[in-house]
């Protein structure tokens, strides 16, 4: 399968922080969205910085439309589209003058899509956008995103600040553009049922480091989060034990595999919420593939 983006093996250090980037390997296949699961500094805006050039890294290599990424042409960000979790326009302008700005910036921008959005996600066209909520401000940056001839859509926290109907207006926007499969999206959000209804993979990364990739499908299918007494912990293959941690004097797993699991043990279903919580909160295990 094609990918639009390649992120290999990209590290930083910094000078007067224990915080770093650690080898962060993934792809984005074309069509595909892929969901960014981890806690706040866990690495996440850092690593969308590092792709978009913001962030200078120490060494590893990035590819875009299959090519490695020039930083001196600025002509690929015409193709990719990028919210963050907060609006980075004029307080004292409008929508119409943004467009019209935009017009300037973006040789492929689509006026007429931009307005489609703009009445779509109700917004006010001639009020200024410093009076915005938080949550009209991130359906602005989302429309913008959208209408320069986008392939490649880098959403850091973008759903937050919507109430429950607008995420979900949101959502169907996201589906319908990969819908052709010439498009992609980058998805971080802490709203992980967010991310469980639209993902089509997902990349776990905790303090700088990926500590697993997997496709939903692949996750909610046969991952598993089970409990047992650490006596017993010997029959389980510890090749399928991703993660673990004590909780209410027994040790709680996150398993790749749950048919390998005896049956005396309970497998119940998870959702991606409790399962990212055992990832984040948990140790990965000795011997475990995460």
């Amino acid at each position: 399968m094609e990918n639009i983006l390649e992120v290999e093996n990209l590290n930083k250090t910094y000078a007067e922080s224990n915080f770093e980037l650690k080898n962060i390997t993934f792809s984005i296949p074309y069509g595909s969205i892929v969901g960014f699961i981890g806690e706040n500094g866990a690495g996440k805006t850092s690593t969308m910085g590092a792709i978009l050039g913001t962030l200078k890294v120490d060494n590893g290599s990035i590819k875009i439309f299959n090519q490695e990424i020039d930083y001196s042409n600025e002509k690929w960000k015409e193709e990719v589209g990028v919210v963050f979790d907060h609006m980075n326009f004029p307080s004292n302008l409008n929508i119409i003058q943004i467009s019209n700005i935009l017009s300037y910036i973006y040789q492929q921008w689509d006026t007429e899509k931009f307005f489609h959005y703009i009445e779509d996600f109700s917004l006010p066209k001639n009020d200024k956008v410093g009076n915005f909520s938080r949550g009209m401000s991130m359906k602005l940056s989302i429309a913008v995103a959208l209408s320069h001839n986008t392939k490649l859509l880098m959403l850091d926290e973008a759903t937050s600040g919507l109430d429950p109907k607008a995420r979900n207006e949101i959502l169907g926007v996201f589906l319908e553009f990969v819908k052709d499969k010439n498009r992609s999206i980058l998805l971080s959000s802490h709203i992980t049922s967010d991310i469980e209804k639209i993902a089509d993979y997902l990349i776990f990364i905790k303090k700088g480091k990926i500590i697993l990739q997997t496709s939903k499908k692949e996750l909610l299918d046969n991952y598993a989060v089970i409990q047992c007494a650490s006596t017993e912990v010997g029959q389980i293959d510890s090749r399928v034990i991703v993660s673990h941690r004590y909780k209410a004097g027994l040790l709680e797993m996150l398993v790749s595999d749950k048919n390998t699991i005896p049956a005396t043990f309970k497998i119940e279903d998870n959702s991606l919420d409790e399962i990212t919580l055992l990832l984040m909160e948990g140790d990965c295990y000795e011997g475990s593939h995460a």
